[in-house]
């Protein structure tokens, strides 16, 4: 792997970041993203960049990193002995929106690229990634666009690669102690090098790139939808899910914690407010109750 198809992942995730950023912020009409550029005292750094109190968007943050290092962290090398002894470089443009308003879901994307680098041996790298959807009170109509916007970015690829990584998707996004998913899913992909870099790298920016497609005509959707204080405490009871996720499966999250990624950034997918409460139970018939029946995996496209 030569120095410069590393740069031109960077070069990319930069000006996605930016993208992205901008697409969000012209969705709210009214926040913006302030920046908070950070280094890494063993190698690396980025550019979180955090938005709050909007008309739409309560908080979210879109984050790009590049880190790197002599050696890799036992998280890393539990999942891949084979990257034992060797240095790397991870990079990769992160992010997690919680809207305000109930009616529109969470969001969370992802994309990135590691390789692993041994002198008189081959590099080992791969991309990675996805996005998947958290609704609160779905809409049949946002959950099946999302899905068809995957499906449509994916074909090009092959036949078969929607279905494999929204599968993918459904088993990484599933809390184990709930049993169920943490929403209706999406795309999911790591370890991806098969394909060789070309074209491992296009599918890689095409998830990136389809993630706006997917949510903004959401957001345009749904943002104007009245919302009671009741749907509000329910939204916040349902983001205690996601945070229950993050913390306890999430292998992005242990990963940057373990190899001394900045906290504030790792974290930053938590939401601003969330709550518990015990033994909650939904009232029968009610949209509270309806969502239950998202939080299982089903071919969306089909219904």
């Amino acid at each position: 792997m030569s120095k410069v198809n590393l740069e031109t992942v960077k070069a990319f995730l930069l000006q996605l970041q930016d993208n992205i950023c901008k697409g969000l912020e012209a969705a709210d009409g009214k926040a913006q993203f302030v920046e908070d550029a950070w280094e890494r005292a063993e190698g690396g750094g980025g550019r979180t960049r955090v938005i709050r109190d909007g008309n739409v968007i309560e908080q979210g943050g879109v984050n790009y990193s590049h880190v790197f290092g002599a050696s890799m962290p036992a998280s890393a090398t539990a999942h891949r002995p084979e990257l034992a002894g060797r240095s790397f470089h991870a990079c990769g443009v992160s992010l997690v929106i919680h809207p305000k308003n109930p009616h529109i879901p969470t969001s969370h994307a992802n994309v990135r690229f590691f390789i692993a680098e041994k002198e008189g041996e081959e590099p080992i790298w791969w991309f990675g990634g996805g996005f998947d959807l958290t609704p609160f009170y779905p809409v049949l109509e946002d959950v099946k666009h999302w899905h068809q916007v995957a499906k449509d970015l994916c074909t090009p690829f092959g036949d078969e690669v929607y279905g494999d990584y929204k599968k993918w998707c459904d088993e990484y996004f599933y809390l184990k102690h709930r049993d169920e998913t943490r929403g209706v899913g999406g795309l999911f992909f790591d370890d991806l090098n098969q394909w060789g870099f070309e074209k491992s790298f296009a599918f890689m920016q095409a998830v990136g790139n389809g993630f706006l497609d997917a949510y903004l005509p959401i957001i345009e959707q749904r943002k104007d939808t009245p919302y009671t204080e009741q749907e509000r405490q329910f939204q916040l009871y349902r983001r205690g899910r996601y945070v229950e996720f993050n913390l306890v499966w999430d292998r992005g999250t242990l990963f940057g914690l373990q190899t001394g990624g900045r906290t504030e950034s790792i974290l930053m997918s938590m939401p601003p407010l969330a709550r518990w409460e015990y033994d909650f139970q939904p009232e029968p018939d009610s949209k509270e109750a309806e969502l239950s029946q998202y939080l299982t995996p089903k071919n969306w496209l089909a219904m």
